[in-house]
């Protein structure tokens, strides 16, 4: 795991092999090298229009090590609890930490702020990129990301919540660049708690809007305004923490996507 902000340290997980489903450049030793364990073919119907590229399967999970998830050392930009961060500063990357998984090499990782959007161009094949406001935790949140693929049609964008203070407990809603979404409870590993496709997401070089709501055990997810669909969790029951998100590169590349703006919110 490489931390990309010499004062922001995060959590090191170490992970066995590939995941399925999707500038401050960073550095460090060590990353963990894998992915989500592999799933059965979704619940319900994948899209009608098929991925230009053949995804690859989930195979394995993280096996996450007890390390506090580190909080920005200096004062951060925002101040209300709920916002709309649209990138349009450098300043506001103060407020963030960012880690990567995967069995890529994060040496040629970009995240970068230009203009009015934070530019991800992720270098390598098989690497997932985190992103998490490190500022202030959340237990009900509703959380939406607005992100433009500008590389290949082969990349997953995942959203998180209440990603606990040792890194080794979330809730991910993933989505893949052909329309099949996996939610994941994450604890010693990605554990399927729901999947399926959709037909809302817009394939291509195209502008996303993802959203997902954490509100007690129920987490209900979207693309582009339409709800996919809400899970009842009664296994893990996270109840509170940190909130980010996710791009992440397959088996092409180049996978170049322009994070336009994070927004959280009261559910």
């Amino acid at each position: 795991m490489k931390n990309f902000r010499p004062l922001i340290l995060f959590t090191v997980f170490v992970l066995t092999i590939g995941l399925a489903c999707s500038a401050v450049s960073g550095g460090g030793d060590n990353p963990p090298q894998a992915q989500p364990p592999q799933q059965n073919e979704p619940a319900q119907a994948e899209p009608t229009v098929e991925p230009t590229e053949e995804p690859t399967e989930p195979t394995a999970g993280p096996e996450p090590t007890e390390r506090p998830l580190p909080e920005p050392t200096e004062t951060p930009v925002t101040v209300s609890r709920y916002f709309r961060e649209e990138f349009d500063s450098s300043d506001v990357l103060d407020n963030y930490t960012s880690f990567s998984l995967g069995s890529g090499d994060d040496a040629d990782l970009v995240i970068q702020q230009e203009d009015d959007h934070l530019l991800f161009d992720l270098g390598d094949k098989n690497l997932y990129v985190y992103y998490m406001y490190a500022v202030d935790t959340y237990d009900d949140v509703a959380i939406s990301l607005n992100a433009e693929n500008r590389g290949r049609n082969n990349n997953n964008v995942s959203l998180v919540c209440r990603m606990n203070e040792d890194g080794d407990q979330w809730y991910e809603f993933s989505v893949e660049s052909g329309g099949v979404w996996y939610l994941y409870a994450v604890d010693g590993g990605y554990n399927v708690i729901g999947n399926g496709g959709t037909n809302s997401l817009k394939q291509g070089k195209e502008v996303n809007e993802y959203g997902l709501v954490c509100e007690g055990n129920k987490i209900t997810m979207y693309v582009n305004g339409d709800k996919i669909n809400t899970i009842t969790d009664t296994k893990y029951s996270f109840n509170d923490g940190y909130v980010g998100f996710n791009i992440s590169s397959l088996n092409v590349l180049p996978i170049t996507v322009e994070v336009n703006w994070f927004e959280v919110s009261a559910p």
